[in-house]
């Protein structure tokens, strides 16, 4: 679901950064190739990601859901020359997309890919974060956000990803709808949380920002 009219979502592409080459690339091969290639960040929300990334400078990003590795690439744009991105998605069949065009990005010895359920994996991750995305199965959002929030730094950054869920969230959810359930919950609780600050931003599925206190 688009919230701004194409013409206007246009106009704003039209005059915002061109992704790289690569991620033009990648992101048609993704469009070619794979599955619901609409879940691929995009050129728009990919360049607020990486002009996020470059402007906190983060040492340690965590992103849950992988996909084909496009919203990982923009974030690790920003990456220190010492920094590590781990990167969590289930689906084994995309590895090898992933792998090419982090290889060809110079940017593979930064990128630490982990295949599984995330839920089991961060737990296992010593890492204190700078930067976290999460853009996965929205039933486990709240489940996420318990998890990373201890993981994160003081003063470092959540966004996460599809929080309108295609305006969903603003009508009663139905009762076999647990996407949109979790994803009304998560906003209410972001928002009153007492370890971020928070505003939620209508670009593209919707993004929210929360800064650790």
């Amino acid at each position: 679901m688009d919230f701004l009219p194409q013409d206007i979502e246009q106009y704003a592409q039209e005059h915002t950064q061109d992704e790289p080459q690569l991620l033009k690339d990648l992101n048609l091969e993704t469009w070619q190739t794979v599955l619901a290639p609409r879940m691929l960040s995009g050129p728009l929300q990919g360049r607020l990601l990486s002009l996020i990334a470059q402007l906190k400078r983060p040492k340690a990003i965590l992103e849950i859901g992988t996909y084909t590795g496009y919203s990982a690439l923009c974030l690790a744009e920003g990456l220190t020359a010492d920094g590590v991105l781990h990167t969590i998605d289930r689906n084994a069949e995309l590895r090898s997309l992933q792998q090419k065009y982090f290889d060809l990005s110079g940017k593979t010895h930064q990128i630490i890919a982990h295949l599984g359920d995330a839920t089991e994996i961060l737990p296992q991750i010593d890492e204190k974060f700078d930067l976290v995305f999460i853009d996965a199965d929205k039933s486990n959002y709240l489940n996420y956000l318990n998890l990373v929030t201890p993981k994160l730094r003081s003063g470092g950054l959540l966004i996460s990803d599809n929080v309108l869920w295609s305006g969903k969230v603003t009508q009663e959810a139905k009762a076999e709808d647990l996407d949109t359930q979790v994803l009304q919950e998560f906003n209410k609780e972001l928002k009153t949380h007492p370890d971020y600050q928070t505003v939620l931003l209508p670009i593209r599925d919707g993004l929210s920002l929360a800064r650790k206190k």
